[in-house]
Formats: structure tokens, sequence, C-alpha cells
């Protein structure tokens, strides 16, 4: 296990599109267990694989005592809307006010391929929905009306780490299948 660097907004990785989990095998094991220490040496709430430069379906969470992983997620959300502060580890120090799903129900596999199905609200259900995103190259900003997008982009300027050179691409140690920059 390592604590792996996270990639941060700007980085093309963050925009792409994950591939499928089709092998289930040690790397990938290695992979959640990086992801997991990753996530609470943040300290943060979830973490996908694309956030440590890795495009496959796979994210970690750690919600009011609740710590797991989904691999290849398809989620059902809730018609009952929430709104609350969020952030990303990907977006050091900022936080918005976003609009999600109250309820999501998660279809997926965990490491070894086992079927696994998570159901949560609020925060959890928040998480779920954040990380699913970052699967499909969309981060949370994008949700934001027009108004808040502009702030939320204006915050992202001012910020410290703003403009940092992108992170030195190096050779992952798990198989990404090609996926990963």
């Amino acid at each position: 296990m390592a604590i792996q660097p996270i990639r941060i907004f700007g980085d093309p990785v963050l925009r792409m599109k994950a591939q499928p989990v089709t092998t289930f095998d040690k790397e990938l094991r290695t992979l959640v267990k990086d992801l997991t220490e990753t996530m609470k040496d943040a300290p943060g709430s979830g973490l996908a694989a694309p956030q440590i430069g890795v495009s496959l379906r796979v994210f970690t969470y750690h919600v009011d005592g609740e710590l797991g992983h989904l691999i290849n997620p398809v989620l059902d959300l809730s018609e009952e809307q929430q709104e609350g502060d969020e952030g990303c580890l990907s977006l050091p120090g900022l936080t918005f006010d976003t609009r999600r799903a109250f309820g999501v129900v998660a279809k997926g596999v965990n490491m070894h391929g086992d079927p696994v199905t998570v159901e949560g609200t609020q925060l959890l259900a928040r998480c779920i929905q954040h990380e699913t995103d970052h699967l499909d190259g969309i981060i949370f900003i994008d949700r934001l009306d027009r108004e808040q997008r502009k702030e939320a982009m204006r915050a992202i300027r001012e910020a410290e780490w703003s403009g940092d050179a992108a992170p030195q691409v190096r050779v992952s140690p798990h198989s990404t299948f090609g996926r990963a920059l």
C-alpha cells in the first residue's frame, strides 16, 4: 500500500471517462488499497481512481464510519433532492453549495468481482454521486449554476495551488491496461 499524489483541477485525466474494470487481480486489490490509504491520509470522504491518475471505474469512500469501495458503479437516484456544501480533494480547500439527489442505490462489484449494493442518503449519497461523476470525467463544479460556476472559477484562479504545473506523469505500479495517463 502506498499513498499516491492526488491530481489537481486542470489535470486532463480528471476530464476523461474512465474505463470499466474487467480484470480482478492483485493489481486491482493494490489499487483499492492505495485509494483507501490516500483518501484517509488526505483526509477525504471519497476518492476515485482518476484522481490518482488511473483511468478505471473504481472509487473508495469513508462516510459516517462506513469504509468501502465500489467498482463499475451504476446508480439509481432518488427524486428527492438535497443542497449542501461539497468539496473535492482535486480542488483543495474549496467548497460550494451543490444540488444532489438525497438518496442513492449504487450497484457494482467489489475488488474480488462479487456483486455489491450500497444504499445511502445525505452525505453517503452525495459522496457516491460525486465519486461516480469523477469516473465520467465530471467535476462537481460542473453541476453548479452559471453564477456559482463563475464564482468557483474565480476561487480556483485565486487558490494557492492554481496554475501549478501538471504533475509529472509516472508509470503506475498498477496495470492500467493502457488506460492511464
